[in-house]
């Protein structure tokens, strides 16, 4: 099994980097949504949290999947394979399905309560930006490599696919994770492809109903397939975080990484009050 990938190393990662890099400093000078925390200390928190995190990507997920990928080519395995696809339509098709399973996995992390209890570490981050986009439990990331492998073998993905999807994937999370304000017009159409931050920033609400929607992470027809879409919320009316999870003095870096492993408690506020809001628009609107 495969441990270095001189491209993915040394081309693909420092280009996700400068993107990165421009989205910080865009969504620094163009904002979305107001901030609520001290922006260096919730840097160090999620840089905290993403120091553990994202290793586990690198050294588990990118390997793993690769040699998932390159069984399958060999055994003749997995659905591309058995239909004798040409490159071209292995390539397209898995690019498609890769994202439609990173979606169903997305639904699965807040319908199961065992994987909740780890994806919670990411919503209960109290703003949403690019820091936010490698806010995720060692826990989560290492049980996503089991499934992800098996959607590799299970499609039959070519093996360079899994490498340059992963960056498409990274890079698409960052962006949609961003506090950039879009012009109005350009995020309207560009959501009827892609995920975006107006519309990823409704999955971060604390209103249950707007966070179980929009699991979508590169291309947004997963929503509209079943329907899951959520445009309508005005991004000056979403509450960021979880709603039992609102005390600042809780996003230590070592009550992070315990969350998972104590009771979760009950999606209320503090008061006991359950966040609601009723539907006056169409859900497929998007709004400003």
């Amino acid at each position: 099994m495969k441990f270095r990938f001189p491209y993915f190393d040394y081309v693909g990662m420092p280009l996700l980097g400068a993107a990165a890099a421009a989205l910080f400093i865009l969504e620094s000078r163009i904002k979305l949504r107001k901030r609520t925390q001290p922006k260096v200390k919730r840097l160090k928190e999620n840089a905290s949290v993403a120091a553990v995190a994202l290793p586990a990507l690198r050294l588990l997920l990118i390997p793993f999947s690769h040699a998932a990928a390159q069984q399958a080519a060999k055994y003749k395995l997995g659905v591309s394979n058995w239909l004798h696809l040409p490159k071209w339509a292995q390539y397209a098709a898995g690019f498609l399905l890769l994202d439609y399973a990173n979606y169903l996995w997305h639904v699965l992390l807040h319908k199961s309560d065992s994987l909740w209890r780890f994806h919670n570490v990411h919503h209960i981050d109290l703003d949403l930006d690019l820091s936010t986009a490698w806010r995720f439990h060692v826990g989560e990331n290492i049980a996503s490599v089991p499934y992800r492998c098996a959607v590799v073998a299970l499609i039959g993905v070519p093996a360079p696919l899994v490498l340059f999807y992963e960056l498409i994937f990274e890079g698409c999370t960052a962006f949609h994770h961003s506090n950039l304000r879009l012009p109005y017009q350009v995020e309207k159409q560009l959501c009827r492809l892609i995920v975006t931050p107006r519309m990823h920033g409704i999955h971060h609400s604390i209103v249950a109903k707007e966070t179980n929607s929009n699991f979508s992470v590169i291309f947004s027809c997963w929503d509209r397939l079943h329907r899951s879409l959520r445009l309508h919320i005005p991004q000056n009316e979403i509450t960021i975080g979880v709603p039992s999870y609102r005390d600042s003095a809780e996003q230590t870096p070592l009550n992070l990484f315990m969350i998972p492993f104590r009771q979760q408690r009950a999606w209320m506020l503090p008061d006991g009050t359950v966040p609601e809001r009723s539907d006056e628009h169409p859900l497929d609107h998007l709004c400003p």
